[in-house]
């Protein structure tokens, strides 16, 4: 299993709890080998250039399969016809967060006074072109502000700078969020999905507030073009397997990640889910003016 991002991150946990799990199914081990750089790129186009023989799979996430595609002006693969796509598993809301002394405590008074004061605000990412860039940049678009952005060497320093109150906000995955949620060293503003979290029930969605923004960071998995059907259905139902323990299921849950419904794991919906997610955020992209080389 590619893991196209470096060793240690919430993909890496996610990659290897299901490659553990997968591998008993299967009655072999699946080795986890983590190629980052380029946003996911790197490790991906391994994947789409592999041989298809079910050998090689990638977990794939919003950023490898939808976002670079309109960030890269020359994407290494197309997300849409280099993969054979397997199964959609899970979902990681992000959450608007703010530094604790902001003087905002709901999305309204929080655009309100971005707006007044988007002079002298900056809102932190891991990264140009970053799932967590991203996400305030459709935070952004949605609401019509205009915030400095100020892109870091990933979440964690991003984090520290909120915390320090040298930047305003975050769109930050739960999964990161939350332990300093839980300390109040930042301020929740919104959840961006649909319903609320598990993770963080006390905490308003974006949409419950007024405000129609859903960000979030997604993975799924995904063999080399050309894979035998056979072959493509037969790692599927190891996936589902792995879903359907009950202690993937809880480590998964406790952690704010949310395990997709069955009728979201066929390889059909994850190829449809694809090119939809790819006309979503090329909006929020080109607003922003990312992109990379």
């Amino acid at each position: 299993m590619i893991n196209p991002f470096a060793a240690g991150g919430p993909n890496d946990v996610v990659a290897r709890l299901f490659a553990q799990r997968m591998g008993e199914v299967l009655g072999q081990p699946i080795i986890v080998e983590n190629i980052g750089g380029a946003g996911g790129m790197n490790g991906a186009d391994r994947v789409a250039k592999a041989a298809p023989d079910g050998y090689t799979f990638l977990q794939g996430t919003v950023g490898t399969q939808a976002q670079n595609q309109t960030l890269f002006k020359k994407p290494a693969y197309n997300s849409t016809t280099d993969f054979a796509p397997v199964a959609l598993i899970l979902e990681a809301p992000l959450v608007l967060i703010a530094r604790k002394d902001l003087p905002v405590n709901d999305m309204k008074q929080f655009v309100a006074y971005a707006k007044a004061h988007k002079d002298s605000m900056q809102f932190a990412s891991a990264g140009t072109g970053s799932a967590i860039h991203l996400g305030c940049a459709l935070v952004n678009l949605v609401t019509g502000l205009d915030v400095v952005h100020v892109p870091f060497r990933g979440a964690n320093p991003a984090m520290q700078d909120l915390i320090g109150g040298r930047v305003d906000y975050l769109c930050d995955i739960i999964t990161s969020a939350k332990p300093q949620i839980d300390a109040g060293s930042v301020k929740p503003i919104a959840v961006l999905t649909k319903e609320r979290s598990a993770a963080l029930p006390d905490v308003p969605t974006a949409i419950e507030q007024g405000f129609d923004v859903e960000a979030y960071t997604w993975n799924a998995f995904f063999l080399p073009k050309g894979t035998p059907e056979p072959i493509v259905q037969k790692l599927r139902q190891a996936t589902l397997a792995a879903m359907k323990t009950p202690a993937v299921r809880e480590k998964l849950e406790a952690a704010g990640l949310q395990l997709v419904a069955d009728d979201r794991t066929t390889p059909e919906y994850l190829a449809s889910f694809v090119q939809s997610e790819i006309v979503k955020w090329a909006a929020p992209i080109k607003a922003s003016g990312a992109s990379s080389e």
